[in-house]
C-alpha cells in the first residue's frame, strides 16, 4: 500500500514537472518583434505595468489588486485568442495548454499568498503567459492585414 502511494505521488510530481517544462518551452518561442504592444494599447491591458511594478520596486506585492488585474487581462486575451484574426475560431493546442497553465499559476499564487511565500515568481509567470497571448494575437492580426505577404511584396502593393 505504501509503495502504491509513493508511486502515485512520484507519478503526479513527474506529470507536473513535464507539464511545466512543456509550457516553458512554448513560452520561449521567439517572435520577430513585439506584437503585443498594439494589443496592450488597444485593449488597455495592465500586465506590462504589473510586471514593471513587480520587477522595479522592492515594496510588497499588492496581491489582490495584481491578481484581479491579471485575471481581467487573461479574460480579455482569451476572448481575443478565440476571435481576433483566428480563422478556425478555436484555440490551438498551445493556447489551451497555456490557458490551463495560467489557471494553475493563479491557484499557485493563491497558495503562495496564504502561506506567505514569495508571490513575485507566480506573478511574473502570469505576465509572461499574457505577453505570449498578446504576441500571438498581434501576429495573427498582422498576418491577416498583410495577407501572409513578405515585406517586399507588401511594399509593392502599396504603390
Amino acid at each position: 500500500m505504501v509503495v502504491a502511494v509513493l508511486i502515485l505521488i512520484f507519478s503526479t510530481a513527474m506529470f507536473f514537472f513535464y507539464f511545466q517544462a512543456t509550457c516553458q518551452r512554448v513560452l520561449r518561442r521567439e517572435f520577430d518583434r513585439d506584437y503585443f504592444t498594439p494589443v496592450v494599447n488597444a485593449n488597455r491591458l495592465e500586465f506590462p505595468s504589473v510586471r514593471k511594478a513587480v520587477l522595479d520596486y522592492t515594496v510588497p506585492v499588492e496581491y489582490s489588486r495584481f491578481r484581479m488585474m491579471l485575471k481581467c487581462d487573461y479574460l480579455a486575451l482569451s476572448y481575443l485568442l478565440g476571435s481576433a484574426g483566428n480563422q478556425q475560431r478555436r484555440y490551438s493546442k498551445e493556447d489551451r495548454l497555456l490557458m490551463l497553465y495560467f489557471r494553475l499559476t493563479v491557484f499557485s499564487l493563491t497558495l503562495r499568498h496564504l502561506f506567505h511565500l514569495g508571490e513575485r515568481p507566480a506573478i511574473l509567470r502570469m505576465t509572461a503567459i499574457l505577453e505570449y497571448f498578446g504576441n500571438v494575437i498581434g501576429r495573427r492580426v498582422n498576418l491577416a492585414k498583410t495577407g501572409y505577404l513578405s515585406a517586399s511584396d507588401y511594399l509593392l502593393t502599396l504603390d
